[in-house]
């Protein structure tokens, strides 16, 4: 019988493994996206967008569907979704995988202030900087909100809602970004500190090369952990192995 693999996608690395998956003598491969992103790249094979409906709807669909094997390829941070996958899949005796991108490691240069949380990067803020460059995308700004006293630029793909830093400038751009993009953005709006999650990958990596050239102090929230006992991929060749290793 052939394997149905459901994708919970989203990321580059989702992409890459639905296109590695869709071959003529692949398994079949359905991606799942949140639905959160106005116009997100789609990946090649079958798509569904939009929730499941909480741990009991997934795993419902994983049942109706059929499902062989399921792939967590989300956003490192994307920990309800996760969480709900892992519950998902004990239910439905199912196997599942995290593909994890392995997060940045600091290097000799680097002026990183870890923090646990949104709100912890918020507090930390008003003894680093006073113009704040914010990449953690439009979700969560509200942790930010009453910091009154510091300047914003918020980067994200699509518009963030309310409620924002009062004082705020948004920017709309979608990755890869380029080293000299990022040089020129914090030179041209003076920034000097800057907030991003740790995503790890190369598409937004750049930024931190600017911030330490130019002797900017990072804040890095640090990722949510994988949920217990789910073996983990670093990389989409890894998780094509994972599924021959099930099919064998």
């Amino acid at each position: 019988m052939t394997l149905h693999v459901l994708v919970l996608g989203g990321t580059t690395e989702a992409r890459r493994l639905a296109e590695t998956l869709s071959t003529a003598d692949g398994p079949r491969v359905t991606s799942s996206l949140a639905g959160r992103v106005a116009h997100p790249r789609l990946p090649l094979g079958e798509v569904r967008v939009g929730g499941f409906g909480g741990v009991d709807g997934m795993a419902e669909w994983i049942r109706a569907h059929r499902v062989s094997a399921v792939i967590d390829a989300t956003h490192p941070f994307a920990r309800t979704i996760s969480f709900h996958a892992a519950s998902a899949a004990r239910a439905t005796h199912v196997p599942l995988l995290a593909l994890r991108r392995p997060g940045w490691v600091p290097v000799a240069g680097d002026r990183w202030h870890p923090a646990d949380s949104l709100e912890e990067a918020a507090r930390l803020l008003p003894e680093l900087g006073r113009r704040v460059f914010l990449t953690t995308g439009r979700m969560g700004l509200a942790a930010f909100a009453g910091l009154d006293a510091l300047w914003f630029l918020a980067r994200s793909v699509d518009a963030p809602e309310p409620p924002l830093p009062a004082h705020t400038e948004v920017l709309l751009d979608r990755g890869p970004f380029s080293l000299e993009g990022e040089r020129a953005l914090i030179h041209r709006h003076r920034v000097d500190v800057l907030v991003t999650k740790d995503s790890g990958g190369e598409a937004t990596a750049p930024k931190l090369t600017a911030a330490r050239e130019a002797g900017v102090p990072v804040v890095v929230v640090r990722r949510p952990p994988v949920p217990d006992g789910v073996p983990v991929a670093a990389t989409p060749e890894e998780a094509v192995a994972w599924l021959s290793a099930l099919e064998g």
